[in-house]
């Protein structure tokens, strides 16, 4: 069975805002969210909790 092409749910990458560092990646909903995704996750070059944003 063929898969459905262009789904609501996309892969993003989060940046951490200070170093530039990409550390994490993960998924969203485009329909329900078009804004950008943030979220504060854990910084290993910072080592620190930072608000990682999406980048396109």
């Amino acid at each position: 069975m063929a898969r459905k092409r262009g789904g609501a749910r996309i892969l993003v990458t989060l940046q951490c805002p200070d170093c530039r560092e990409r550390n994490y990646t993960t998924s969203k909903n485009r329909h329900s969210d078009p804004q950008r995704l943030e979220q504060r996750k854990y910084c290993s070059r910072c080592r620190g909790h930072r608000e990682h944003k999406e980048v396109r």
